[in-house]
């Protein structure tokens, strides 16, 4: 396992496999572990030629959605069926959305701060200026599993009007007025980016469309950070040009002590926990170990991202080493 999973997890597995956590998840540390391991649940990016140390593998899963993390086309190759957790996280990541664009339209952090710093006079007058998020207009790039639940809760909680884009445009059960990205950016007050990082979306955000916003419109990204560009969105804060940012993810994670983006206002600042909750936790943790356990009796995942796989999965599975399987 590249991180801690939950206790529950961990019981469902442990009679069934020897429970490896990497100390970090440094390149050689996991290249290392891998070598014995018959599985891997997967928090943490993977490195590129990880399944080049990983002579035993049967599958991997990933604990929660994003399959940036592991190479699937390697994995698919060798007939290592890949998993993941579809909805394991969706409630958590969307209500992280509604506490950020909160936390940038109605400031009270910083009016909880000036009122203990500078008193009650200073304060209450600020709260004059800040837009409310109700009937505003949320924009999401990305209309999936999380778009379409953060465009329930906008649209039923709030009375906001949606727009949405992503390549298909379907499945957007009446929420989401379907528009290209030049509209969503340009008639959005705020716009949230919860599309998958491909190549087609690396770099999606970038200066010209972040132009396209309006003044007072914010940006919240919770799906990975080399979707949007650092230094354009910099720019636009540092100039003023936009009215604030959240970033959950980043391209280099840890994000550096030095890094521009720290020292830019208006913008919220958090390590990648959108999707993080005691509930989400406990959803992915029990659900990785499900699949794992599957893959481990010779069983197709339920959830299984690369079907070209089980063409081989019988093969792998009548070579594996017999004995006590070890899980990392």
């Amino acid at each position: 396992m590249t991180n801690p999973i939950h206790p529950e997890a961990e019981a469902l597995l442990r009679p069934r496999a020897r429970l490896i956590t990497a100390p970090d998840t440094r390149a050689e540390t996991l290249r290392a572990l891998a070598a014995e391991a018959t599985g891997l649940i997967v928090r943490a990016q993977l490195p590129d030629d990880i399944l080049d140390h990983a002579p035993h593998l049967r599958g991997i899963v990933r604990h929660g959605v994003g399959l940036d993390f592991v190479p699937i086309p390697a994995a698919t190759a060798r007939g290592i069926p890949v998993a993941n957790l579809p909805g394991s996280n969706t409630q958590a990541v969307a209500e992280h959305v509604f506490a950020a664009l909160f936390h940038l339209r109605r400031k009270l952090a910083s009016l909880d701060a000036i009122l203990r710093d500078r008193g009650w006079i200073a304060a209450k007058p600020l709260a004059s200026d800040l837009d409310e998020v109700g009937g505003s207009t949320l924009g999401i790039l990305g209309t999936g599993e999380i778009g379409r639940r953060v465009a329930g809760i906008a649209k039923a909680g709030f009375g906001m009007r949606v727009l949405g884009h992503s390549r298909s445009n379907r499945n957007l059960d009446g929420l989401i007025e379907p528009v290209d990205r030049e509209t969503l950016f340009s008639e959005s007050d705020a716009v949230v980016v919860a599309c998958p990082l491909n190549d087609a979306t690396r770099g999606l955000v970038d200066a010209r469309l972040i132009r396209r916003m309006r003044g007072r419109a914010v940006l919240i990204n919770v799906a990975r950070g080399p979707i949007v560009e650092a230094a354009a969105l910099a720019e636009a804060l540092m100039a003023g040009r936009i009215a604030g940012a959240a970033l959950d993810v980043f391209e280099i994670q840890p994000l550096p002590g030095d890094h521009p983006l720290l020292a830019c206002p208006n913008l919220l600042l958090t390590p990648h926990v959108a999707g993080t909750s005691a509930t989400s936790l406990r959803v992915m943790g029990r659900g990785a170990a499900e699949e794992m356990l599957r893959i481990l009796a010779g069983a197709p995942p339920r959830n299984l991202v690369n079907p070209e796989a089980l063409a081989n999965l019988s093969r792998r599975t009548g070579r594996a080493e017999r004995g006590e399987p070890a899980v990392r």
